[in-house]
């Protein structure tokens, strides 16, 4: 089990695959702002931490923020602070986080197998669909997912390649910045399970130390270390200020956001096997592998491989926790992907060799270049099916370049298909691939940004109020107060809509000539002579209305005087 040194041919090809990660992951980042669900939200906190100076506790307008540890948000603050840029620091963290999974994955696979088997594995990685599409997203888990995998990947040296205690500390301390991050981040721990049975069952390759009781213990200080430097402070802080909204941050993050969600989920429910279609399809090409890893890994546990009974071992321990709670997102799992991809990786490049596997991508290739062309050719015939669903996502205007993006996708299988034949359809399969996550940087974040990000409709509110008029938000998003052209008004975005409403046109009535209210359609009920208002548009499945005091109906209160969670039923969840 002795690691052969990567030569200067394997340097040079992680290099090139670092260099293509950077382009694929980084296409098109400064081209948009942030985009529902999580993206502005997490955006807004970390401009608001920017702007106020306080960057101990999240807000979300004038409210605390709870959902989530603030780590994500401290990193787009920090990128900010480098790059004052929001539509590039937003997407920074993602971006590296990407790269360092894929650094990780590569420099694992080499270790546990050769230098050959980690380029295998950090392509795969690369090229799985989910991992793409979430990295070039401004959302917590590519965050988590590069921790845990840092995280793993520090556990896997010591119990593996050790006893290497450095690294087992850093995995450790890795796992604490991960809980820091979504609280899922101790997950990675879970690898000395499977070690302690191969140690305890003497399994080939598993580290074997002795007399070093304080050095294990070490770790649970490391694993300490990052969620005390940040508890700490904010319990004392929180307590200092000491008002109900404080008391109910700190009660929401450490117990209702955490240990509560997961055994009494109250969204995204879906049965147990629900992860089995993700693990197949969100992680192709890199599961095509599983055909022919299959026997050689059952074969290797029979062998007592100790490498694949820990990666292997893992990784079903973490799709069993997340499978276990009623509550799943596809985004979830996304922390087995590395390890799976180390996992499978020695036995790639034979699959890759035989016949049935180049058809099978070949197929593939195909499937995917006929699904975007007919996709494009629908668009540009304004099928009306299409042309529905379109209008639904409030991007019907912006068809016709849609319609040549999908096309011309299509085109970047068939072409290298054409060229390369079935021979080499793994590399149609990553040029196809390639264009996708560059037309969807560099083409579709330009096209799609201003209905998806709202964008447009509060550039369209600033121009109906005015450079003298004032705003106030009712019924908002997070986007909306993220892209507002100038300083508005909110009155809580936890708070009922009929409050809302209500606050809203009291503030109004204080001047009436020159304060205009941005409202959700559902929120303003029938109280608004919608004849004396103003329609601003249509964005994220939403209808946005201004309107002055003299459309407001004298003493009516919005029928909707439920609670945001219905709005969203109604008006369809970001």
């Amino acid at each position: 089990m002795n690691v052969s040194l990567p030569s200067s041919q394997d340097r040079r090809a992680f290099w090139w695959l670092m260099l293509l990660a950077l382009v694929v992951l980084g296409a098109g980042i400064g081209q948009r702002d942030p985009w529902p669900s999580d993206e502005p939200r997490f955006t807004l906190s970390a401009k608001q931490m920017v702007e106020s100076g306080d960057w101990l506790f999240p807000h979300r307008g004038r409210e605390l923020y709870s959902d989530k540890p603030p780590m994500l948000m401290w990193l787009e603050a920090g990128s900010y602070e480098v790059v004052r840029d929001w539509r590039v620091a937003f997407l920074l963290p993602s971006l590296l986080a990407g790269l360092l999974c894929i650094g990780l994955t590569w420099d694992l696979a080499r270790r546990l197998w050769n230098p050959r088997a980690g380029i295998y594995a950090g392509g795969a990685l690369l090229f799985a669909f989910q991992f793409a599409y979430q990295m070039k997203r401004a959302q917590i888990d590519p965050l988590v997912t590069a921790w845990i995998t840092l995280a793993n990947w520090g556990l896997l040296l010591h119990c593996l390649r050790g006893p290497n205690w450095r690294a087992y500390w850093l995995g450790c301390f890795a796992a604490g910045l991960g809980v820091i991050t979504k609280g899922v981040g101790f997950l990675a721990l879970l690898m000395l399970l499977p070690y302690a049975f191969a140690r305890w069952r003497n399994w080939d390759g598993v580290t074997r130390t002795s007399h070093s009781t304080l050095r294990w213990l070490g770790g649970i200080p490391a694993f300490l270390l990052p969620i005390l430097a940040w508890g700490v402070p904010m319990l004392l802080v929180a307590h200092a200020r000491g008002t109900p909204q404080y008391a109910a941050y700190v009660h929401d993050l450490l117990f209702h956001q955490t240990a509560q969600r997961y055994a009494e989920s109250w969204n995204h429910q879906h049965p147990f096997w629900y992860y089995l279609p993700i693990v197949t399809l969100s992680w192709l090409p890199l599961s095509l592998g599983y055909l022919g890893a299959a026997r050689p890994v059952v074969d290797a546990l029979r062998k007592r491989d100790a490498r694949v009974l820990l990666l292997l071992a893992w990784s079903l321990l973490i799709l069993l926790f997340f499978s276990l709670s009623s509550g799943k997102r596809d985004v979830y799992v996304m922390p087995v992907l590395p390890m799976t991809a180390v996992l499978i990786a020695p036995w790639l490049e034979p699959q890759l060799a035989r016949t049935w596997m180049k058809r099978l991508l070949f197929g593939l290739c195909l499937l995917a270049g006929a699904a975007f062309t007919l996709a494009g050719i629908a668009i540009l015939l304004r099928v009306p099916a299409v042309m529905r669903e379109l209008a639904f996502h409030g991007v019907a205007s912006d068809a016709p370049g849609l319609g040549w993006m999908l096309a011309c996708i299509g085109a970047g299988f068939f072409v290298p298909l054409a060229v390369f034949r079935i021979e080499k359809a793994l590399v149609a399969l990553l040029i196809g691939l390639s264009v996708i996550w560059l037309a969807w940087g560099f083409l579709a974040y330009p096209l799609l940004n201003d209905s998806s990000s709202a964008r447009g409709v509060m550039q369209q509110a600033g121009a109906i109020a005015g450079r003298d008029g004032e705003i106030a938000l009712v019924g908002w998003k997070e986007q909306n107060l993220l892209l507002a052209d100038r300083k508005v008004e909110e009155f809580g975005f936890e708070t009922s809509f009929d409050r809302q409403f209500a606050d809203a046109t009291a503030w109004q009535r204080q001047a009436p000539q020159r304060r205009w209210i941005f409202a959700l359609d559902l929120a303003m009920g029938d109280c608004v002579d919608r004849s004396r208002a103003i329609h601003v548009g249509r964005a994220n499945r939403r209808e946005w209305w201004m309107f002055r005091a003299d459309a407001v109906i004298p003493g009516c209160v919005p029928a909707i005087a439920a609670n945001r969670e219905q709005t969203e039923k109604d008006g369809g969840a970001d």
